[in-house]
This record gives C-alpha cells, sequence and structure tokens, in this order.
C-alpha cells in the first residue's frame, strides 16, 4: 500500500473511532435518564461497532485491489518505455555485469566494442562512489564517430560483507549533429588581428626615395596573399598598421603554419640589407568586433614587449606565442625617453611621495636603476624610499659601501615598512621587471593606482596591467640605460651622487657582460654620460669579483657539462645553496665562451625551488624555452625558477622544451 493512500485509510479509521465514541456517549446519557434503555443501548452500539468494523475491512480491501491494479499498469508501462526507448539503453552493475540491454541499444552500437566505453563509464562512476558525490550521471563521450550525452542514475543491487555493487540504467542520447552546429556557429565567428611591421622607422628611412613604393607594395603583397589563404580581409590602417579580419575556422590552420608570414616577409629584399619583421597579434575574446579589436591590440602591446618578430594569440583568457627569433632591434630616435622623463616629472609633482620596487633577490641593474631614480625624485623635492627586502650574494661587497653612506640608511626599507608607508597618493616606480609575480613586494601593486614602469625585459602573460605610465624597451641593455636617459632629458640638473653614479655603471655593465652583449650606441651613450660623474671603475670592478671557492664551484659546473643537439651545453649545480641562481649564471656565462657552444643553460637547488640560467650568442632564443617553464628574460639572457621538482626532472623539462622549440 502506498505511504499516501495508507495514511488516508488511517485517517478515516481515526474519524470512525471519533463518531463511535460520540454515540457510545449518547447511549449512556440516555440510560442514566432511563435505565430501561441499558440493554436496548448496548445492543446497538454493539452492532454499530460491527458495522464499522465490517464497513473498514471492505474499504481497505477496496483501495489495496485498486493500488495492485494502478501499480500493474504503471510498471506495464515502464517495461514498455524501456523496451521500446527512442534512445539506445543499458542496464548494468559495477562488477560490469550487462543486465540488460534495449534493442536500439543493439542497433546503435552493433559494429563497434562498446565495452571498452563501458568500461571507462564504470571506472568514472566507481571513482564518484568512492568520493560520494550525487548519484546522478551525465556525460560526453565520443563513442566512434559520434557525440553521446550519457545520462543515468546509479542505486545499489547487492551488498555483502567485502563490498558493496551498484547498478545503472544509462541513456545514450546522440548529441553529434547538436555539436556539429556547435562548432559551426564557433567557426563562424570573427577573430580580430592586427599586424604591425616593428622596425618601419629603422628602415624606410635608410632607402631612397624611388625604392619606397616598390617596398610598400612587396610588404603589401606579402601580406595580403597570406591573409587570402584564409579568405581575410585586411585593411592598412596606418602607414606600418594593419587590420585582418578572418572566421575563427582558419585560427588552427595559422597555428600549424605557425605563421609563416613572419618567415617569408624577411625574404624582402631592401636597400639597406635590414630584415622586415612582423608582429601579429590575434584574438578571439569578445562579445563584439570591437571588443576584439581592443583584446588584439593588447595582445599586440605584449608582441612588441617581447621584441617583435612574432605573433600572439589570445584564446580564452590564454596566451599563445609564435615566433620571436629575431634580435630586438635598437631605436636610435630617444624622442620617448624624453616624453617619458617629462610626464615621469609631472607624476612625481602630482604625488605626496614616491616608493621605487625591484624584483625579487634584487641585482646590481636593479638596486643602481632604483639608486639613479632616488636622485631623480629627491632633486624634484619629493621624499623617496627605496624597497629592498632581500639581495644576492652578488651585491655583498656593494651593500657594504652603501651602508657606509648616512643618507641611505633611512630611505632602504624592507617589506613592513613599505606597505606601512604607502598610501593612494603614493607613485610607485617599479624598476627592472614588469611581472607582477616577480616584484620585491606585490602586496605594494595593490596598495596604489598610481603606477610607473621602467623594464628592458621581454613581456610575459603575467605583465602588471595598466600602469599610469611605461618605460619599457627591450632593446635596452638594462634598466639602468634606461634610467640614464630619463636622467639626461630632466628639466632640473640632476647631479648624481658617486656612489649612485657607479651602481648605475655597475648594472650595465654586468647585465651587458662588460659591454659585450646586447649593447648599442645608447649603451655606450649612457655609460659616457656616466663617466663624466668621475666613478671608480676598478672599485666597480671589485664589487664583482668572484672568491676562490665560487670560481672552483663554476670550473666544476663547467667541467661536468654535456652537449646536447650538437651545440647546446647543459649543466647541473647539485649543491643545495640559496645562492644557486647566481653561481648558475656565473656558471652559464662561461660555459658560452667554449669554442662551438651557441647556447648553455645550468640549472641548480635553491632549497626551496630549482633554478635555471640560460645564456646565448643569438643563434638560439633562451627566453622563448625558459618561458614555457614559467621564466623570462631576453634571446640571449633569460632564467626561471620551478617549484615542487628535482633538478633531474627540471634537466628533463629543459632538454623537452629545447628540442621542441628547435623543431618549431
Amino acid at each position: 500500500m502506498q505511504p499516501k493512500t495508507k495514511k488516508n485509510v488511517e485517517k478515516l479509521i481515526s474519524k470512525t473511532k471519533i463518531y463511535l465514541g460520540i454515540i457510545a456517549l449518547l447511549l449512556i446519557v440516555i440510560c442514566i435518564l432511563d435505565i430501561k434503555f441499558i440493554i436496548p443501548s448496548i445492543l446497538l452500539q454493539a452492532l454499530i461497532v460491527y458495522y464499522s468494523y465490517w464497513a473498514n475491512n471492505k474499504r481497505k480491501s477496496e483501495i489495496s485491489s485498486h493500488i495492485q491494479e494502478l501499480i500493474l499498469d504503471v510498471d506495464t508501462a515502464a517495461k514498455r518505455t524501456l523496451i521500446n526507448s527512442p534512445f539506445p539503453l543499458i542496464i548494468i552493475e559495477t562488477n560490469g555485469n550487462i543486465i540488460w540491454k534495449s534493442s536500439k541499444f543493439i542497433k546503435e552500437f552493433i559494429n563497434i566494442d562498446i565495452n571498452n566505453y563501458l568500461d571507462e563509464i564504470i571506472k568514472e562512476i566507481k571513482q564518484e562512489i568512492s568520493e560520494e558525490k550525487e548519484k546522478i550521471i551525465e556525460k560526453e563521450m565520443l563513442i566512434g564517430n559520434k557525440t553521446y550525452k550519457i545520462l543515468g542514475e546509479y542505486v545499489k543491487s547487492k551488498q555483502n560483507d567485502k563490498n558493496v555493487e551498484y547498478m545503472m540504467t544509462l541513456y545514450f542520447i546522440d548529441n553529434t549533429e547538436k555539436e556539429r552546429l556547435r562548432d559551426m556557429n564557433k567557426n563562424l565567428k570573427t577573430c580580430i588581428g592586427v599586424i604591425m611591421i616593428d622596425n618601419y622607422e629603422e628602415i624606410f628611412p635608410k632607402i631612397g626615395t624611388t625604392e619606397k613604393p616598390q617596398a610598400t607594395a612587396a610588404i603589401e603583397k606579402s601580406i595580403y596573399e597570406w591573409a587570402s589563404k584564409t579568405g581575410g580581409l585586411v585593411v592598412k590602417t596606418d602607414r606600418d598598421t594593419f587590420v585582418y579580419i578572418f572566421e575563427q575556422r582558419y585560427l588552427k590552420l595559422l597555428k600549424e603554419e605557425k605563421f609563416s608570414i613572419l618567415d617569408s616577409i624577411k625574404e624582402i629584399e631592401l636597400e639597406g640589407k635590414l630584415p622586415i619583421t612582423l608582429s601579429i597579434a590575434v584574438s578571439n575574446e569578445g562579445t563584439s568586433n570591437y571588443e576584439k579589436y581592443k583584446s588584439a591590440l593588447s595582445a599586440m602591446d605584449i608582441a612588441l614587449g617581447r621584441g617583435g618578430d612574432q605573433a600572439v594569440i589570445r584564446e580564452n583568457g590564454k596566451y599563445s606565442f609564435f615566433g620571436g627569433r629575431a634580435q630586438e632591434v635598437e631605436k636610435r630616435t630617444k624622442v620617448k625617453a624624453r616624453i617619458v622623463a617629462h610626464a615621469l616629472e609631472e607624476l612625481i609633482l602630482e604625488s605626496k611621495d614616491v616608493m621605487i620596487m625591484g624584483h625579487t633577490n634584487g641585482d646590481i641593474d636593479s638596486l643602481g636603476s632604483s639608486l639613479g631614480l632616488y636622485r631623480f625624485v629627491t632633486e624634484m623635492g619629493k621624499k623617496a624610499y627605496i624597497v629592498n627586502n632581500n639581495t644576492g650574494l652578488s651585491l655583498n661587497e656593494f651593500m657594504a659601501e652603501l651602508v657606509k653612506e648616512k643618507e641611505y640608511k633611512d630611505i632602504i626599507v624592507d617589506k613592513n615598512e613599505a606597505l606601512s608607508k604607502i598610501t593612494n597618493e603614493t607613485l610607485l616606480i617599479v624598476v627592472d621587471t614588469c611581472k607582477k609575480s616577480y616584484v620585491e613586494v606585490p602586496e605594494l601593486l595593490e596598495k596604489t593606482e598610481k603606477i610607473v614602469i621602467i623594464d628592458h625585459h621581454r613581456k610575459s602573460v603575467d605583465t602588471i596591467e595598466s600602469p599610469m605610465l611605461s618605460f619599457h624597451e627591450v632593446y635596452a641593455s638594462s634598466a639602468a640605460e634606461l634610467v640614464v636617459e630619463i636622467l639626461q632629458y630632466s628639466e632640473n640638473e640632476i647631479e648624481l651622487r658617486e656612489i649612485e653614479a657607479e651602481s648605475l655603471y655597475a648594472g650595465i655593465m654586468v647585465d651587458t657582460k662588460n659591454f659585450t652583449f646586447k649593447t648599442g650606441v645608447r649603451t655606450f651613450e649612457a655609460a659616457a654620460y656616466l663617466r663624466k660623474s668621475s666613478i671608480d671603475i676598478l672599485r666597480v670592478k671589485k664589487w664583482f669579483q668572484s672568491n676562490l671557492d665560487s670560481y672552483k664551484t663554476i670550473a666544476e659546473i663547467v667541467k661536468n657539462a654535456e652537449v646536447i643537439k650538437g651545440s647546446i651545453g647543459i649543466s647541473i649545480y647539485h649543491q643545495v645553496d640559496k645562492d644557486a641562481n647566481l653561481i648558475c649564471a656565473k656558471a652559464a656565462d662561461e660555459l658560452l665562451t667554449i669554442n662551438n657552444i651557441t647556447a648553455s643553460f645550468v640549472i641548480g637547488n635553491m632549497g626551496d625551488k630549482i633554478c635555471i640560467s640560460g645564456r646565448s650568442i643569438g643563434d638560439i632564443n633562451v627566453q622563448v624555452i625558459l618561458e614555457k617553464l614559467g621564466g623570462g628574460g631576453h634571446i640571449t639572457l633569460a632564467g626561471a625558477q620551478i617549484e615542487g621538482i628535482t633538478v633531474e626532472q627540471a634537466k628533463e623539462e629543459l632538454i623537452k622544451q629545447i628540442e621542441d622549440t628547435l623543431e618549431q
């Protein structure tokens, strides 16, 4: 008997008892008034009770019969529904035993070995059972060449002392057409791209007047022919910029061919023999074409910040990079440096105070740049602080010299002091990095919206977003070089203290490996400007001299190096050392001095993480390789730090990324 019906019967019986009680009470009253009615009243009450009992039993029997007929009808309907289900249907136990399958199921999968798919489903369901998740089953699976949505529910079927078996009824709903329409709709959506000639300003002024139209036509023809492969539309919006519109279904093709236009455009021969390079940014993010265009512009900022000559795809909140093998081209014009210097002065004057922050485990480029900006700020009459939570081993000698100067004792603050002093009126200047996760104190970025970035490293997806001012030039040798240019164009006469000038000079010297790597005309101009401040070159060299023990360690690392791919040196510094990154960097530099070594990587153990230093003479882009491991840097100099793995695992992953990059 169903619970609801049973409840109704119980209510009926309860009401009958009340009525019998009322009748009995009335008969008792009658008997009290006249005793001669006692015997008739007893007989009448007995008769009424008997009738009520007989009537209730009859009603129960009728209700029970009705319920049995109803259950039989429902069972029959349910069985017919299962047997004639329009969907493939199967009843199966978690031990793999098939209890029953519909004719539709047999017909649907007659040419497919369905057992392997059923095993996969059962495995997932067992996992859900062990995790005590909901008993409802819902998942999608590709079976054969069709996509099915699988629905069902599992219940206990058997239970003993050892285990519990469950039984499942699974429906297989064919979603192939739905998925096809969804993919078609997705593929027909628009992707917006921006194409920019990286070195237009460097190439075209050197080309003769009669050659310029031919050069422009050759460049545009290459771009239009490449875009026509995808049926795309290219619109020239500026002398060096194009907007590229195409359907999303061709995005996979562009990935597979790795944006071949990046290489083919370099084959155009121009007067001056400087190859043309392009930067391409593509995005499918946004509900409107305008939003996708804005997203593509943001991606273009990343591409240019990484040195150009590459394509960036922004898709589903992630970035994909292609190309990026060319060296950065130095810009001869200093117009931007002049504009940045004047804009920075205005921001400083509008701020209550200034806080200058470099990257974690600061080096001489980071600290020297900070000291140069400190002098820039104080000459304008504003209070400035330098955030320096910790420094690497290489700065011990320099810091010993710096603390001798009374002026710098109060202006160098640690994390806690910086967080207590910063306000929303403070101007925060970030130097020698643009990565949110790599700054000295990341929490400071949340304390003020007035942020300025001065950096020379290639941008990554972790870049600080929407700074008020950015002086980001990847062609520069160092952050110190950029700071010197700002000092040169200041409207105020900046007089650097001797140790400030020396630290800036040291920053350039260390990052260029004594003026041998990544140097340009502007690098030597900055060095010449600093030499005017009567710096002591010998003292600078002494700051960074290696002691005998560290030199022996570096020599041992070089000795144990192995060469892969004919010209790439890899070695491991096995000793656990919190300053392993500095030893590895020096060892990587040393490896690169060996004949026929075009790139070097040294892996070290810092205790809580594994560090990798990469160096190259330019033939191999170490930045692209180490970026895949969470690092960054430049084509010739890069680094990465990885947590949760051993040095041997890091080596395996590094070799894999090297092979993938060389294959591309």
